[in-house]
Protein backbone atom coordinates (compact mmCIF):
# COMPACT_ATOMS: atom_id res chain seq x y z
CA UNK A 1 0.00 0.00 0.00
CA UNK A 2 1.52 3.40 -0.65
CA UNK A 3 -0.28 6.31 0.42
CA UNK A 4 0.26 9.70 -1.28
CA UNK A 5 -0.94 13.26 -1.56
CA UNK A 6 -2.43 14.28 -5.09
CA UNK A 7 0.35 15.83 -7.22
CA UNK A 8 -0.37 19.33 -8.50
CA UNK A 9 0.95 21.50 -10.89
CA UNK A 10 -0.50 24.52 -12.32
CA UNK A 11 0.67 25.54 -16.07
CA UNK A 12 -0.08 29.35 -17.60
CA UNK A 13 -0.19 29.45 -21.22
CA UNK A 14 0.95 32.32 -23.31
CA UNK A 15 -2.13 34.70 -24.56
CA UNK A 16 -4.03 33.98 -26.86
CA UNK A 17 -5.96 36.34 -30.01
CA UNK A 18 -8.76 37.14 -27.69
CA UNK A 19 -6.74 39.02 -25.09
CA UNK A 20 -3.70 40.09 -27.04
CA UNK A 21 -6.49 41.98 -29.46
CA UNK A 22 -8.21 43.24 -25.76
CA UNK A 23 -4.39 44.61 -24.65
CA UNK A 24 -4.33 42.34 -21.82
CA UNK A 25 -2.06 42.62 -19.34
CA UNK A 26 -0.23 39.56 -17.46
CA UNK A 27 -1.21 38.56 -13.91
CA UNK A 28 0.76 35.77 -13.06
CA UNK A 29 4.35 34.89 -11.63
CA UNK A 30 6.09 32.16 -10.86
CA UNK A 31 9.10 31.30 -9.65
CA UNK A 32 10.29 27.56 -8.75
CA UNK A 33 7.27 25.89 -7.26
CA UNK A 34 5.22 28.97 -6.02
CA UNK A 35 2.61 30.87 -8.38
CA UNK A 36 1.49 34.41 -7.63
CA UNK A 37 -1.30 36.41 -8.93
CA UNK A 38 -2.26 40.01 -8.61
CA UNK A 39 -5.62 41.60 -8.50
CA UNK A 40 -5.63 44.04 -11.32
CA UNK A 41 -8.65 45.86 -9.66
CA UNK A 42 -6.78 46.23 -6.19
CA UNK A 43 -3.20 47.20 -7.49
CA UNK A 44 -2.14 47.98 -3.95
CA UNK A 45 -2.99 44.91 -2.95
CA UNK A 46 -0.45 42.00 -2.29
CA UNK A 47 -0.46 39.27 -4.21
CA UNK A 48 -2.02 35.88 -3.48
CA UNK A 49 1.08 32.78 -3.27
CA UNK A 50 0.68 29.47 -4.20
CA UNK A 51 2.72 26.48 -3.78
CA UNK A 52 2.75 23.32 -5.72
CA UNK A 53 4.78 20.44 -6.87
CA UNK A 54 4.99 22.36 -10.22
CA UNK A 55 4.74 25.50 -11.57
CA UNK A 56 5.04 25.70 -15.23
CA UNK A 57 5.88 29.04 -17.27
CA UNK A 58 5.01 28.05 -20.63
CA UNK A 59 3.72 32.16 -21.04
CA UNK A 60 7.05 33.00 -23.08
CA UNK A 61 8.53 31.71 -25.89
CA UNK A 62 10.78 28.46 -26.35
CA UNK A 63 14.11 30.67 -26.48
CA UNK A 64 13.25 31.82 -22.69
CA UNK A 65 14.86 29.65 -19.98
CA UNK A 66 12.30 29.37 -17.77
CA UNK A 67 10.34 27.92 -20.21
CA UNK A 68 8.19 24.57 -20.39
CA UNK A 69 7.35 22.29 -22.75
CA UNK A 70 5.56 19.98 -23.96
CA UNK A 71 8.12 17.20 -23.52
CA UNK A 72 8.96 18.26 -19.59
CA UNK A 73 5.40 18.58 -18.14
CA UNK A 74 5.44 14.70 -19.78
CA UNK A 75 8.70 13.61 -18.19
CA UNK A 76 7.82 14.84 -14.60
CA UNK A 77 4.18 14.07 -14.43
CA UNK A 78 2.96 11.49 -17.02
CA UNK A 79 6.42 9.36 -17.48
CA UNK A 80 6.14 8.87 -13.16
CA UNK A 81 2.26 7.94 -13.74
CA UNK A 82 3.38 5.57 -16.48
CA UNK A 83 6.35 3.83 -14.26
CA UNK A 84 3.56 3.13 -11.16
CA UNK A 85 1.29 1.61 -14.06
CA UNK A 86 4.19 -0.94 -14.78
CA UNK A 87 4.51 -1.07 -11.00
CA UNK A 88 0.75 -2.15 -11.40
CA UNK A 89 -1.23 0.84 -9.29
CA UNK A 90 -4.04 2.49 -10.89
CA UNK A 91 -2.91 5.91 -11.78
CA UNK A 92 -5.32 9.39 -12.84
CA UNK A 93 -3.85 12.64 -14.81
CA UNK A 94 -6.73 15.24 -15.05
CA UNK A 95 -6.82 19.01 -16.76
CA UNK A 96 -8.99 20.97 -15.11
CA UNK A 97 -9.21 25.41 -16.01
CA UNK A 98 -11.43 27.76 -17.67
CA UNK A 99 -11.88 27.31 -21.40
CA UNK A 100 -9.21 27.88 -23.35
CA UNK A 101 -6.94 27.71 -20.15
CA UNK A 102 -4.87 25.32 -22.03
CA UNK A 103 -6.30 21.61 -21.29
CA UNK A 104 -6.80 20.07 -23.96
CA UNK A 105 -2.88 21.18 -25.20
CA UNK A 106 -1.46 20.11 -22.34
CA UNK A 107 -3.38 16.37 -22.54
CA UNK A 108 -3.71 16.17 -26.34
CA UNK A 109 -1.61 18.84 -28.03
CA UNK A 110 -1.31 18.95 -31.71
CA UNK A 111 0.44 16.74 -34.09
CA UNK A 112 3.11 19.19 -34.76
CA UNK A 113 6.80 17.97 -33.81
CA UNK A 114 7.49 18.81 -29.93
CA UNK A 115 3.80 20.02 -29.45
CA UNK A 116 2.18 16.58 -28.37
CA UNK A 117 0.60 16.69 -25.24
CA UNK A 118 0.75 13.80 -21.96
CA UNK A 119 -2.15 11.48 -23.99
CA UNK A 120 -0.13 10.36 -27.18
CA UNK A 121 3.50 10.68 -25.55
CA UNK A 122 2.28 8.19 -23.20
CA UNK A 123 0.79 5.77 -25.16
CA UNK A 124 3.49 6.37 -27.23
CA UNK A 125 6.04 5.50 -24.47
CA UNK A 126 3.89 2.57 -23.30
CA UNK A 127 4.42 0.74 -26.11
CA UNK A 128 7.86 1.51 -27.07
CA UNK A 129 8.42 -0.08 -23.52
CA UNK A 130 6.34 -2.81 -24.10
CA UNK A 131 7.80 -3.87 -27.45
CA UNK A 132 11.28 -3.71 -25.77
CA UNK A 133 10.39 -6.69 -23.29
CA UNK A 134 13.01 -9.80 -24.31
CA UNK A 135 11.61 -11.69 -20.93
CA UNK A 136 9.66 -14.87 -22.19
CA UNK A 137 7.74 -15.37 -18.96
CA UNK A 138 6.25 -11.79 -19.45
CA UNK A 139 3.62 -10.91 -21.55
CA UNK A 140 1.35 -7.85 -21.83
CA UNK A 141 -2.10 -6.47 -23.00
CA UNK A 142 -3.22 -3.07 -23.78
CA UNK A 143 -6.99 -1.95 -23.97
CA UNK A 144 -8.45 1.79 -24.82
CA UNK A 145 -11.72 3.09 -23.76
CA UNK A 146 -13.22 6.66 -23.98
CA UNK A 147 -16.07 8.29 -22.18
CA UNK A 148 -17.64 11.11 -22.61
CA UNK A 149 -20.17 12.16 -19.67
CA UNK A 150 -22.67 14.78 -20.10
CA UNK A 151 -23.50 14.17 -23.84
CA UNK A 152 -25.82 12.08 -25.67
CA UNK A 153 -23.72 12.17 -29.43
CA UNK A 154 -21.38 9.80 -29.58
CA UNK A 155 -18.53 12.16 -30.27
CA UNK A 156 -17.42 15.25 -28.25
CA UNK A 157 -19.05 18.13 -28.76
CA UNK A 158 -17.37 21.51 -29.92
CA UNK A 159 -18.77 24.88 -30.31
CA UNK A 160 -17.59 28.29 -29.93
CA UNK A 161 -18.56 30.27 -26.90
CA UNK A 162 -17.02 33.89 -25.97
CA UNK A 163 -13.55 32.31 -24.29
CA UNK A 164 -12.81 30.10 -26.59
CA UNK A 165 -13.26 30.11 -30.36
CA UNK A 166 -13.06 25.97 -30.43
CA UNK A 167 -14.71 24.59 -26.89
CA UNK A 168 -15.15 21.44 -26.12
CA UNK A 169 -18.64 20.89 -24.91
CA UNK A 170 -18.25 17.75 -22.80
CA UNK A 171 -15.22 15.88 -20.03
CA UNK A 172 -13.22 13.24 -22.01
CA UNK A 173 -12.14 10.89 -19.91
CA UNK A 174 -9.53 8.44 -21.90
CA UNK A 175 -8.74 5.15 -19.86
CA UNK A 176 -6.03 2.57 -20.55
CA UNK A 177 -6.14 -1.10 -18.97
CA UNK A 178 -2.85 -2.42 -18.82
CA UNK A 179 -2.39 -6.03 -18.08
CA UNK A 180 0.80 -7.99 -17.38
CA UNK A 181 0.69 -11.70 -17.15
CA UNK A 182 4.20 -13.57 -15.74
CA UNK A 183 4.64 -17.35 -15.31
CA UNK A 184 6.56 -18.25 -12.26
CA UNK A 185 8.88 -20.91 -13.21
CA UNK A 186 9.71 -21.69 -9.60
CA UNK A 187 6.15 -22.49 -8.89
CA UNK A 188 4.61 -22.84 -12.50
CA UNK A 189 2.07 -20.31 -11.21
CA UNK A 190 0.83 -17.37 -13.58
CA UNK A 191 0.18 -14.26 -11.99
CA UNK A 192 -1.34 -11.43 -13.29
CA UNK A 193 -1.23 -7.51 -12.62
CA UNK A 194 -3.69 -4.91 -13.49
CA UNK A 195 -3.97 -1.06 -14.01
CA UNK A 196 -6.55 1.06 -14.66
CA UNK A 197 -4.89 4.71 -16.69
CA UNK A 198 -7.10 7.14 -16.85
CA UNK A 199 -6.09 11.04 -18.05
CA UNK A 200 -9.21 13.59 -18.10
CA UNK A 201 -9.23 16.64 -19.80
CA UNK A 202 -12.31 18.36 -18.37
CA UNK A 203 -14.90 20.42 -19.65
CA UNK A 204 -14.23 24.54 -18.63
CA UNK A 205 -15.16 26.06 -15.97
CA UNK A 206 -16.08 29.41 -16.03
CA UNK A 207 -19.23 31.35 -15.47
CA UNK A 208 -22.14 31.92 -18.02
CA UNK A 209 -22.19 35.46 -18.22
CA UNK A 210 -18.01 34.55 -18.73
CA UNK A 211 -18.56 32.28 -21.98
CA UNK A 212 -21.37 34.01 -23.75
CA UNK A 213 -23.18 30.89 -24.33
CA UNK A 214 -26.33 30.80 -25.10
CA UNK A 215 -29.57 28.15 -25.94
CA UNK A 216 -27.96 24.22 -26.12
CA UNK A 217 -24.89 25.91 -25.15
CA UNK A 218 -25.85 27.22 -22.13
CA UNK A 219 -27.73 24.12 -20.81
CA UNK A 220 -24.49 22.17 -21.76
CA UNK A 221 -22.71 24.79 -19.80
CA UNK A 222 -25.06 24.59 -16.71
CA UNK A 223 -24.89 20.54 -17.03
CA UNK A 224 -21.06 20.97 -17.26
CA UNK A 225 -20.76 23.41 -14.14
CA UNK A 226 -22.97 21.08 -12.28
CA UNK A 227 -20.36 18.35 -12.52
CA UNK A 228 -17.38 20.38 -11.69
CA UNK A 229 -19.43 22.02 -8.59
CA UNK A 230 -19.83 18.53 -7.21
CA UNK A 231 -15.71 17.74 -8.41
CA UNK A 232 -15.57 20.72 -6.21
CA UNK A 233 -17.04 19.20 -3.12
CA UNK A 234 -15.77 15.67 -3.81
CA UNK A 235 -12.37 17.65 -3.50
CA UNK A 236 -13.44 19.91 -0.20
CA UNK A 237 -15.02 17.13 1.70
CA UNK A 238 -11.77 14.80 1.37
CA UNK A 239 -9.51 17.54 1.84
CA UNK A 240 -11.31 18.18 5.21
CA UNK A 241 -11.37 15.01 5.99
CA UNK A 242 -7.33 14.55 5.84
CA UNK A 243 -7.92 17.08 9.28
CA UNK A 244 -10.47 15.68 10.50
CA UNK A 245 -10.85 13.14 13.45
CA UNK A 246 -14.08 11.36 12.01
CA UNK A 247 -12.44 10.20 9.02
CA UNK A 248 -14.79 7.08 8.43
CA UNK A 249 -17.54 8.99 9.21
CA UNK A 250 -17.36 11.60 6.71
CA UNK A 251 -20.13 11.63 3.65
CA UNK A 252 -18.42 11.94 -0.11
CA UNK A 253 -21.18 13.23 -2.78
CA UNK A 254 -19.05 10.79 -5.31
CA UNK A 255 -23.00 9.25 -6.84
CA UNK A 256 -23.94 13.35 -7.43
CA UNK A 257 -22.75 13.25 -10.59
CA UNK A 258 -21.73 10.94 -13.32
CA UNK A 259 -17.47 12.66 -13.56
CA UNK A 260 -17.11 11.87 -9.48
CA UNK A 261 -18.59 8.32 -9.62
CA UNK A 262 -15.91 7.19 -12.69
CA UNK A 263 -13.44 9.16 -10.73
CA UNK A 264 -14.05 7.74 -7.72
CA UNK A 265 -11.22 5.35 -6.90
CA UNK A 266 -8.66 8.30 -8.57
CA UNK A 267 -9.68 10.68 -5.73
CA UNK A 268 -9.23 9.98 -2.00
CA UNK A 269 -9.30 6.04 -3.22
CA UNK A 270 -7.09 3.31 -4.88
CA UNK A 271 -4.84 5.46 -7.18
CA UNK A 272 -2.02 7.95 -7.86
CA UNK A 273 -3.18 10.98 -8.90
CA UNK A 274 -2.05 13.73 -10.69
CA UNK A 275 -3.86 17.21 -11.05
CA UNK A 276 -2.67 19.89 -13.35
CA UNK A 277 -4.55 23.15 -13.48
CA UNK A 278 -4.40 25.41 -16.77
CA UNK A 279 -4.34 28.96 -16.20
CA UNK A 280 -5.03 31.91 -18.46
CA UNK A 281 -2.71 35.12 -17.85
CA UNK A 282 -4.78 37.39 -18.34
CA UNK A 283 -6.01 40.32 -16.14
CA UNK A 284 -9.85 39.93 -18.15
CA UNK A 285 -9.61 36.48 -16.90
CA UNK A 286 -8.39 37.32 -13.05
CA UNK A 287 -11.14 35.48 -11.39
CA UNK A 288 -11.42 31.97 -12.94
CA UNK A 289 -7.56 32.06 -12.74
CA UNK A 290 -7.77 32.52 -8.62
CA UNK A 291 -10.56 30.32 -8.26
CA UNK A 292 -8.54 27.24 -10.61
CA UNK A 293 -5.24 28.28 -8.41
CA UNK A 294 -7.67 28.24 -5.21
CA UNK A 295 -8.93 24.83 -6.63
CA UNK A 296 -5.42 22.98 -7.34
CA UNK A 297 -4.74 24.30 -3.52
CA UNK A 298 -7.48 22.41 -2.08
CA UNK A 299 -6.31 19.42 -4.30
CA UNK A 300 -3.08 19.47 -2.67
CA UNK A 301 -4.30 18.02 0.59
CA UNK A 302 -5.89 14.77 -1.07
CA UNK A 303 -4.47 11.60 0.19
CA UNK A 304 -5.10 8.13 -1.91
CA UNK A 305 -4.33 5.05 -0.51
CA UNK A 306 -2.93 3.09 -3.48
CA UNK A 307 -2.09 -0.91 -4.01
CA UNK A 308 -0.54 -2.65 -6.53
CA UNK A 309 -3.64 -4.84 -8.46
CA UNK A 310 -2.22 -8.21 -8.09
CA UNK A 311 -3.81 -11.54 -8.08
CA UNK A 312 -3.26 -13.93 -4.96
CA UNK A 313 -0.72 -15.81 -6.89
CA UNK A 314 1.17 -12.94 -7.52
CA UNK A 315 0.86 -11.35 -3.99
CA UNK A 316 1.74 -14.51 -2.28
CA UNK A 317 4.75 -15.08 -4.84
CA UNK A 318 6.20 -11.52 -4.35
CA UNK A 319 5.94 -11.52 -0.46
CA UNK A 320 7.62 -14.69 -0.11
CA UNK A 321 10.57 -13.91 -2.71
CA UNK A 322 11.08 -10.67 -0.04
CA UNK A 323 11.03 -12.69 2.87
CA UNK A 324 14.07 -15.22 1.16
CA UNK A 325 15.76 -11.67 0.54
CA UNK A 326 15.08 -10.30 3.78
CA UNK A 327 16.07 -13.78 5.18
CA UNK A 328 19.10 -13.37 3.29
CA UNK A 329 20.12 -10.03 4.89
CA UNK A 330 19.78 -10.69 7.91
CA UNK A 331 22.35 -13.68 7.63
CA UNK A 332 24.29 -12.23 5.07
CA UNK A 333 24.69 -9.77 8.21
CA UNK A 334 25.32 -11.95 11.63
CA UNK A 335 28.28 -13.64 9.10
CA UNK A 336 26.18 -16.68 8.55
CA UNK A 337 26.87 -17.26 5.06
CA UNK A 338 27.67 -21.28 5.40
CA UNK A 339 24.11 -21.28 6.78
CA UNK A 340 22.67 -19.01 4.31
CA UNK A 341 23.96 -21.65 1.63
CA UNK A 342 22.25 -24.74 3.31
CA UNK A 343 19.00 -22.82 3.51
CA UNK A 344 18.90 -22.09 -0.39
CA UNK A 345 20.02 -25.20 -1.47
CA UNK A 346 16.94 -26.73 0.97
CA UNK A 347 14.86 -24.17 -1.05
CA UNK A 348 15.51 -25.66 -4.44
CA UNK A 349 16.10 -29.18 -3.55
CA UNK A 350 13.08 -31.28 -4.77
CA UNK A 351 14.21 -34.05 -2.75
CA UNK A 352 14.28 -34.35 1.13
CA UNK A 353 16.59 -31.67 1.47
CA UNK A 354 16.92 -31.64 5.23
CA UNK A 355 19.07 -34.61 5.22
CA UNK A 356 20.90 -34.69 1.59
CA UNK A 357 21.87 -30.93 1.41
CA UNK A 358 22.75 -30.74 4.80
CA UNK A 359 25.42 -33.90 3.94
CA UNK A 360 26.60 -32.10 0.79
CA UNK A 361 28.09 -29.44 3.31
CA UNK A 362 29.19 -31.68 5.86
CA UNK A 363 30.85 -33.75 3.50
CA UNK A 364 32.52 -31.07 1.10
CA UNK A 365 34.47 -29.70 3.85
CA UNK A 366 35.07 -26.37 2.61
CA UNK A 367 31.34 -25.19 2.48
CA UNK A 368 31.06 -26.65 -0.92
CA UNK A 369 27.46 -28.38 -1.90
CA UNK A 370 27.68 -31.04 -4.03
Amino acid sequence: RMAASVKVAVRVRPFNSRETSRDAKCVIQMQGSSTCIWNPKQPKEAAKNFSFDYSYWSHSSEDDPAFTSQRQVYLDIGEEMLLHAFEGYNVCIFAYGQTGAGKSYTMMGKQEPGQQGIIPQMCEDLFKRTSENTDPDLSYSVEVLLHTPHITETHMTVAATNMNETSSRSHAVFTIVFTQRRRDQLTSLDTEKVSKVSLVDLAGSERADSSGAKGMRLKEGANINKSLTTLGKVISALAEMQNSKRRKSEFIPYRDSVLTWILKENLGGNSRTAMIAALSPADINYEETLSTLRYADRAKQIRCNAVINEDPNARLIRELKEEVNRLRELLLSQGLSRLMTIVMQTLRCSCDPCVSCVQGVDSGGDGSVY
